[in-house]
């Protein structure tokens, strides 16, 4: 999925959270009004401090280097609506060489990392050890809000491949050496989809075909956008079945140019053309399976014991799943028009993690959430889809993965 931020007008992919490439590029619109500039040895200043909307006073290398606050607009976001953030320092010293700047979005109360940009200040046109002294540089980001229900927080510093800059003793940083940022509340919550799994008579045979009289009984279920939940350009459906022992998915997408590169186990598909699907079991935000398949029929299955945990570690975790894609067209040719894919899953219920009763029972609710990744234009224009809109970039955003009842 996209990264939540923009600097400096250009949109940064979080470095951190593989999945947040995918999905519509947000519109950035327009900033906050700037103050008139200066620019000495190619540093954007700023003439004086503009009223902010929130103020700091944090420091570093003894008062060398002084967060003097930020300005945010709007104030109070909705779910997917922009904020502008501008960050304003001033240099009392020289300063050192070789930091990177980075922001990240914290929960306000446990501090969980939600989403981060790090990268080179004002796009590499301002290190550190170029500011004039005694002048106000400012740095400027976009963030998209997301659907959260707690509290949120902006949290700033440097950092270099040795670490992060430490700061000068103060309540004015958090945990990990990190200035404590802008706050800003809660959005209203939008409801969380439901999606009502029905138990399958009879298994359907796992071979792409989705004629089985078990697929006609099943509810089907539309994707939407990841971000905010508008409408696609490429229509994908799925339909879900269970039974004692498996879980049973279907997808069916639209698609002109079915194509993808990666043809082993866990190779990275999630950078191209994939459908998936997320399982929290018991709902506890944190152990959940990620299942991934390509136009290929090459799976990627995961397991992370906290959110966004170890990706080499969670990789270890296989699924056992056996998965079926039947391609309308001709896959990898981009010379003609295809129909589209079709994919089949069966998941063994036993692999996924902390299941809380197998078989489920009926009543049982489970967290989950459907995606898919496309290629509108290959490697350049890609559309995230969702059964539950995010209203953030990032596939694993837990809060906003809907219900799954067991009938």
């Amino acid at each position: 999925m996209r990264s939540l931020f923009a600097s400096v007008a250009v949109l940064l992919v979080c470095s951190s959270c593989r999945d947040e490439r995918a999905g519509t590029k947000p519109n950035q619109g327009s900033s906050r009004d700037q103050e008139p500039t200066q620019v000495a040895e190619g540093v954007a200043t700023a003439p004086k401090v503009p009223e902010l909307t929130f103020s700091s006073g944090a420091t570093w290398l003894g008062g060398a280097l002084v967060y003097l606050g930020s300005v945010a607009t709007p104030t109070n976001p909705k779910p997917g609506d922009l904020v502008v953030f501008q960050h304003y320092f001033v240099a009392k010293g020289q300063l050192p060489s070789g930091y990177q700047f980075f922001v990240h979005l914290v929960d306000a109360q446990t501090g969980e990392q939600l989403g981060n940009a790090d990268h080179s200040f004002q796009g590499g046109k301002a290190p550190l050890e170029s500011w004039p002294t005694g002048a106000i540089v400012f740095d400027q980001h976009v963030l998209q809000m997301p659907n959260y229900s707690g509290a949120l927080r902006l949290v700033l510093g440097f950092y270099n491949e040795k670490g992060r800059l430490p700061p000068d003793p103060s309540p004015l940083f958090s945990p990990g050496a990190r200035a404590l940022g802008p706050p800003f509340g809660s959005a209203s919550k939008a409801q969380l989809p439901t999606y009502h799994i029905r138990k399958a008579a009879k298994a359907p045979a796992i071979d792409g075909v989705l004629k089985d009289a078990a697929w006609a009984g099943a509810e089907e279920a539309t994707l939407v956008g990841s971000f905010d939940g508008s409408p696609v350009r490429r229509k994908t459906t799925f339909k879900l079945l269970w039974d004692n022992e498996f879980i049973y998915a279907a997808f069916q997408c639209d698609d002109p140019d079915v194509w993808g590169t990666f043809r082993k186990h866990d190779e990275p598909i999630y950078t191209e053309e994939a459908v998936e699907l997320f399982f929290d079991a018991d709902g506890d935000g944190a152990t959940y399976n990620e299942i991934e398949v390509s136009p290929h029929n090459v799976l990627f299955d995961a397991e992370f014991l906290v959110r966004r945990g170890d990706l080499p570690t969670a990789m270890k975790w296989n699924a056992n799943v056996l998965s079926a894609v039947r391609v309308e067209g001709t896959i990898d040719d981009d010379s003609d028009i295809d129909k589209g894919w079709t994919v089949e899953l069966k998941i063994p219920i036993s692999k996924l993690s902390h299941v809380p009763h197998i078989p489920p029972r009926v009543g049982d609710s489970w967290r989950f959430n459907a995606y898919r990744l496309e290629h509108v234009v290959r490697n350049k224009d890609i559309e995230g889809q969702a059964f539950s809109p995010l209203f953030a970039g990032d596939f694993h955003n837990l809060p906003r993965f809907a219900n799954l009842v067991f009938e």
